[in-house]
């Protein structure tokens, strides 16, 4: 079912994947998981970020997905954006003139997202982030059963990331993971490409206009690519943006301890068995040949 507010943003560049009566959402949970509920569309969620995050750790997988805490380059430029993540960088916005250093990773790390949760608690920075991501890409999807939950994050995405000053190989490197995930699970190249669109669009632009992504928050400043690589939206709307900053690196103890103790972060994580039971790879049939699209695909993103 397509959800009658889903954001304009994304339906502008994504009508051809909708022209069908069904979301991407609603496709791949029924091929993944046979029932289209809120409960299996958000199990689909948290198995496509979890990967987005760590790489593949479920089986049948259709391509190799390094993660975005995996080192890695983008278009000939080394990417790392662990030290976002770890707290090795202060550049997390909460509310001052500059960036504080934050650990996202401080419940558990890797261990619990190979087994399909967001962290091993519900009161950590890890959990109100991974559960913010299932959300977030749900709406982008058109996840709109009854039960899925709503995004419960804060609106503009230009706000949230004003001190990390990321480049575009940065964002760049972040939508090819998530193209990598959906591939691995069987999306069509065809569905990957218009996603992929929509995230250049909305975000990967510099001084983008105010956009609708979540309809119960309205427009709002979504531009997270943000230095002078970064390609400039059309309509431009750059007085309208905060100034921005290169993070500083922080002198936490966090990134270290973070290091140590969950070491798997810093690339894919080891395969596991614990993924649903009713999970049956038969999205793997609706994706023949994803995977030799995959390179077109991300090309298309």
């Amino acid at each position: 079912m397509r959800p009658s507010t889903f954001v304009a943003g994304l339906a502008a560049v994504a009508a051809p994947a909708f022209a069908q009566n069904a979301s991407i959402c609603d496709k791949y949970t029924t091929a993944l998981l046979k029932e289209n509920t809120g409960a299996n569309q958000l199990t689909l969620l948290t198995l496509l970020v979890n990967t987005v995050v760590i790489g593949n750790y479920t089986k049948p997988n259709m391509n190799a997905v390094p993660g975005i805490l995996a080192k890695g380059t983008y278009n000939g430029t080394e990417v790392n954006l662990l030290p976002y993540f770890n707290g090795g960088l202060a550049s997390s916005n909460r509310g001052g003139s500059s960036g504080v250093s934050i650990n996202f990773l401080d419940d558990g790390g890797a261990v619990p997202l190979t087994m399909n949760m967001p962290s091993n608690g519900t009161s950590s920075n890890q959990y109100k982030l991974m559960t913010h991501l299932y959300q977030y890409f749900g709406a982008l999807l058109g996840c709109s059963a009854t039960g899925f939950p709503s995004y419960a994050g804060f609106g503009s995405q230009a706000a949230v990331h004003r001190f990390m000053d990321l480049s575009a190989a940065e964002v760049g490197y972040f939508i090819q993971q998530v193209a990598l995930a959906a591939t691995s699970f069987g999306v069509t190249a065809d569905d990957v490409a218009v996603v992929g669109k929509a995230l250049n669009t909305i975000f990967n632009v510099r001084c983008a206009p105010p956009t609708t992504v979540i309809p119960a928050q309205g427009a709002q400043l979504q531009s997270i690519c943000q230095d002078e690589t970064c390609l400039l939206a059309p309509m431009a709307t750059c007085a309208a943006y905060p100034a921005t900053m290169k993070p500083a690196k922080s002198n936490s103890t966090m990134a270290g301890s973070t290091a140590s103790s969950n070491s798997t972060m810093g690339g894919s994580a080891a395969p596991t068995s614990s993924k649903p039971a009713s999970y049956s790879g038969a999205a793997a049939k609706v994706g023949a040949g994803a995977a030799g699209l995959l390179a077109a695909a991300v090309l298309a993103l």
